[in-house]
Order: structure tokens, then sequence, then C-alpha cells
């Protein structure tokens, strides 16, 4: 089978006011193959050897959880844990800080035909700075849309962009408050912000 891979950036400027800024970056990966499976993937669980030297080390990012069937979370993967990653068969990822992706990173992306979602959310310190609600909408559209499945969410840490992510999607799944609030204490520990419970969508 023969492959011709190229990057393709796509600017996202649905309906954007003058002035605005971009909500959201996409960077596909472009194949030219002779099959290409649409199907959804098949999750088997991945059996681990004990480290033995020539064993393949598996290290999950930090924070790294399974959100719900083809949706994960964490904080930024770095290349200890793209030999993890490719065992998630991953079609997306959500990026959902402003920074550049960095080349190795974007490099594994290109090798491993995984598209790139960028939503640009600044990670503020201050405690009642509110996450933007359009920004967050968009990327749920993204996280809710199937064909994007298995996708990774994740920010710095995996704590709170990521958390009111995925705080927004409990929330369309009809969990009841308390246990969204539960689970974003748990991954955001002692740094659980106000402001960000409050803004759940």
């Amino acid at each position: 089978m023969k492959e011709d891979t190229n990057t393709e950036l796509y600017q996202n400027q649905q309906q954007q006011q003058p002035g605005s800024q971009q909500m959201c970056r996409t960077i596909q990966v472009v194949a030219t193959v002779d099959h290409v499976d649409m199907s959804p993937p098949v999750f088997s669980p991945v059996m681990v050897a004990a480290n033995t030297g020539d064993d393949l080390n598996l290290i999950p990012p930090l924070n790294f959880a399974m959100v719900d069937n083809g949706i994960f979370r964490s904080g930024f993967p770095d290349s200890a844990n793209f030999s993890f990653l490719q065992t998630l068969n991953l079609r997306s990822i959500i990026y959902l800080c402003p920074e550049p992706y960095p080349e190795a990173n974007t490099e594994f992306l290109k090798s491993n035909g995984i598209r790139l979602f960028q939503f640009g959310i600044e990670g503020y310190k201050e405690p009642f700075v509110n996450i933007p609600e359009d920004t967050i909408r968009e990327a749920l559209k993204v996280v809710l849309d199937a064909r994007n499945h298995p996708v990774l969410i994740h920010c710095k840490r995996g704590k709170h962009r990521t958390g009111c992510l995925v705080g927004c999607l409990r929330k369309l799944q009809r969990w009841c408050l308390s246990s969204v609030f539960d689970e974003y204490q748990r991954f955001a520990a002692a740094k659980a912000r106000v402001s960000d419970q409050r803004g759940e969508c």
C-alpha cells in the first residue's frame, strides 16, 4: 500500500466577528491510501509483560484516564508517552492551550494519522477568571462527533482546562453536579478553582 503524507493547516473561521480571535486551529494529516477503514475502532486490552529489558515500556501521560468509550483525558504527553498513546489508536487530539504544539508531538501526530484540534484557552492563576463559553462549546462539538473518536483531550497538566471541558460533557450526559465536581476535584487535587466549577456549562 502506497502512502503519501502531507500536512494541511485549517483555520476555523466560522462567522467570526471583526476583531475576534481565532477559536480553533486544526492540523489534519492527509494520507493517500488504497483503502481507508472508517469503521469505529475496536478497543482491546493491552497486556504488558514484566519489565525484562527488551519489553515495550508503556507510560501514560500525567493525569491520564478514560472519560467514556473512545474519549480520554490527560496532561501534556511527551515522547515517553508516545508508545502508550499508540495503543489507543487515536484519531484526534484536542489541545486546550494557546502555545504552539511542539515539533516532536506534531511529528508523532503525522506519523500516526492523528488530527489536532487546538483551542487556545489561557491558563490563569487568578481564581475568578472564566473559561470562554464559546470556545468550550466548539471543543464540545469536536468531542461529541464520533468521527473524531478515539480522542484525547489535554492541556498542560490535565486539570483545570481539561476538567472544565470534561465537566461540560458530564452535564450533557446528565450527571448530577456533585458528581461532576467530585470528578473535577479528583484531577485538580488541592488546586480546584471555584470559578471553574461555577462556570461548568
